[in-house]
């Protein structure tokens, strides 16, 4: 596409050249060819291809009611693309620079990089147009003959991006949908800073379902014993990072709770019972997590957590929680010996319970290893542990937003979790996921 408009150029070059020792510009210009001025445009509506329906059902299930793209995404979701309308009709004067002249109106023009850009001018200054490189197309909002405000970006294979711009990246809120030759195509929607996706910005409401995981810290340490005062249960602090999110203030019933039950084959907490016991009687969802070691096989740990675990009627999915240091995991043989290990723990407890065991990780676990064991990732539902303002890019079940939580009723700090999804979504869960 570069080479056709390289070649419409070539014939004027000699009038650009001749423009040096030209006062007044000539007023006479040219058509695009119709087929290079439709390939310029994008086509403002398309199909979506069905591989991404999932991803879109998915997003518009769990997504944020506050996002400012919401219909952006919308639109998307119909086959909307983003369009610019061009002239094809492009005066000779306002092809390339001429001396002692500001383009007015349509415009054909070579950016210092080399980029044709067909676009509208005011004042000498690219406002919105078509731009090519050697990777895709540009359409949208420029400044400086760069990309600047709302555009989109489109590459051969089927890539699109849509959303802020500055400065030629992304940057501000925006989707972008990846179609890669190898892999299935993935959904991202959330914000930029300066072309890196940084997620979808949450906002707690009263709309959010909350929950809470507990050990035996959150009875106090050493000879100190603080009870759980569990008639008073109320989530009122989403710690330093999470609050600075919320809608109003933080006053939010405990809607699910995890215990710590075991650790290894040799730790259990002398807490879990009566906390199970007293969790249940206030009407509470509770499950039961293991936290996992390296020094013991998978099938060790099962038994363990299976034997010293209560599993009733309505009880949340078992979790295993994984939290492995790069050195532990060579302790262990290594990442795939590792993951041979977790796919026998979660296979035993499955059997065991009838429902798919969840597993916690952290954002850091999730971008070194997640990926070397796709059928994990494709199989089991994750609990993501991620203390920062953007909501994780992972298919996730929970969200631990914080490790610093205040809740009424429980001396001390506390892990705050958060469903990914309101209400409907939660009962759906319920509904399918907990023990029968």
């Amino acid at each position: 596409m570069k080479k056709i408009l390289l070649y419409i150029t070539l014939p004027f070059i000699g009038l650009m050249i001749a423009s040096l020792y030209i006062r007044k510009p000539v007023h006479t210009g040219m058509h695009l060819a119709t087929d290079v001025a439709s390939n310029l445009l994008f086509v403002d509506t398309l199909t979506v291809p069905s591989a991404i329906d999932d991803e879109l059902r998915y997003y518009f299930e769990r997504h944020n009611v506050e996002d400012e793209g919401y219909e952006m995404v919308v639109a998307f979701a119909n086959g909307k693309r983003h369009h610019v309308s061009v002239d094809t009709y492009v005066p000779v004067r306002n092809i390339g620079t001429w001396r002692e002249y500001d383009r007015e109106g349509s415009a054909l023009i070579l950016d210092t990089e080399g980029r044709t850009i067909i676009g509208t001018c005011h004042a000498d200054t690219v406002e919105t147009g078509v731009r090519i490189d050697s990777i895709g197309t540009y359409m949208g909002d420029f400044s400086q003959m760069k990309a600047h405000g709302h555009g989109a970006y489109c590459r051969p294979n089927g890539d699109y991006a849509e959303g802020h711009w500055e400065g030629d990246r992304q940057h501000g809120f925006g989707l972008e949908l990846l179609q890669p030759d190898n892999g299935e195509p993935h959904l991202r929607v959330g914000d930029w800073t300066t072309g890196r996706f940084m997620g979808e910005r949450m906002r707690y409401t009263t709309e959010r379902i909350y929950g809470i995981d507990i050990a035996r810290y959150q009875h106090g340490k050493g000879r100190k014993v603080f009870p759980i005062r569990w008639d008073q249960m109320r989530i009122t602090w989403l710690g330093k990072k999470g609050s600075r999110n919320v809608s109003g203030t933080a006053d939010y019933p405990v809607s699910f709770l995890y215990i710590k039950s075991t650790e290894g084959t040799t730790v259990r907490n002398r807490y879990y019972a009566g906390d199970y016991v007293q969790a249940r009687k206030h009407g509470i969802r509770t499950g039961a997590y293991h936290f996992w070691s390296v020094r013991t096989t998978g099938a060790d740990q099962a038994r363990f957590f299976l034997q010293n675990t209560r599993f009733s009627k309505g009880d949340l999915p078992p979790v295993l929680d994984v939290e492995p240091s790069d050195a532990q995991i060579q302790q262990m043989g290594g990442i795939e010996r590792m993951f041979q290990h977790i796919r026998v723990w979660m296979n035993m407890v499955q059997r065991r319970t009838g429902v798919r065991p969840i597993l916690y990780i952290n954002q850091m676990f999730v971008n070194k290893y997640l990926s070397l064991a796709p059928d994990i990732k494709r199989d089991y539902r994750v609990w993501i542990a991620r203390y920062g303002e953007y909501k994780p890019d992972v298919r996730l079940t929970y969200w631990q937003l914080c490790p610093d939580g205040r809740v009424a009723g429980i001396h001390g700090e506390v892990d705050i979790n958060v469903f990914n999804g309101y209400k409907s979504q939660f009962e759906e869960f319920l509904e399918e996921e907990t023990i029968k």
